[in-house]
């Protein structure tokens, strides 16, 4: 009864066509980095821990797999530092910090 109730309390992740897209993209570049290393999809995610759905999940882009999950297939290739690379240029949230910077000195502690 404990697994049914946790699984109907499991949310799925929505994703806007464009989202699902680059999502689509990066799943399909992590296949063509795992071809051209020719490695199989068996010794992949036997690499990574993962079951073969799961690389097929993964292949596809599929939302519903964990971002753990691509991170070790990722690191079977060597390429694990690529996931430093997300969000680390935040052109936008960088003017928005700037913008809500203010001059003003903080008020004393009081004792």
């Amino acid at each position: 009864m404990h697994n049914i109730l946790n699984t109907m309390n499991k949310r799925r992740a929505i994703l806007l066509p464009k989202t699902h897209d680059i999502l689509e993209t990066v799943g399909e570049q992590i296949k063509l980095a795992r071809l051209r290393r020719k490695f199989s999809g068996e010794m992949v995610a036997e690499r990574a821990g993962i079951g073969r759905n799961t690389l097929i999940s993964i292949e596809q882009g599929k939302p519903s797999v964990s971002i753990g999950h691509y991170l070790n297939v990722l690191k079977v290739f060597g390429l694990e530092r690529d996931f430093l690379a997300l969000a680390k240029d935040d052109k936008l949230g960088r003017k928005l910090q700037d913008a809500q910077l203010s001059t003003k000195k903080r008020a004393p502690k009081k004792k």
